[in-house]
């Protein structure tokens, strides 16, 4: 496994519960994992994120409190949304915001993106994004 030079690291509340939304739900396959404090690395695609539990010694700048993660969403880029937006309907996970395709202006020229937003256990924002064209 070869690492992004940037990985989020989420602190999670319910460790199992999270474990199992980014497994079972959105698609991430588990590539490392460890016991004390309960840790996960996760991969999907060539996107990757971290996984903690909460504990005593972790990294806080202050009390956390839900939702986490306020003021930041997470941008997933993947080949095809269909598949996870497929799951999240068969688990009745209802979206943050539904499917739409956005255009946004960039050094290469408007690009698209086929994007919706969906909140994890602990209320981080993901948004998943399919690319489109670039016009």
């Amino acid at each position: 496994m070869e690492s992004n030079k940037l990985v989020p690291e989420l602190t999670v509340f319910d460790f199992e519960k999270a474990v199992q939304f980014y497994v079972k739900i959105l698609g991430f396959r588990i590539s490392y994992e460890r016991d004390r404090p309960r840790f996960v690395y996760l991969e999907y695609e060539s996107a990757q994120i971290m996984l903690e539990e909460s504990h005593a010694d972790a990294w806080k700048t202050a009390e956390l409190s839900p939702p986490l993660g306020r003021g930041v969403n997470f941008q997933i880029e993947v080949s095809d949304v269909s598949p996870i937006l497929d799951r999240l309907a068969k688990a009745k996970h209802s979206l943050y915001r539904e499917l739409r395709d956005s255009w946004y202006q960039t050094a290469a020229g408007v690009e698209g993106q086929r994007e919706f937003l969906v909140q994890d256990p602990d209320g981080y924002l993901l948004r998943f994004a399919q690319c489109l064209e670039t016009r």
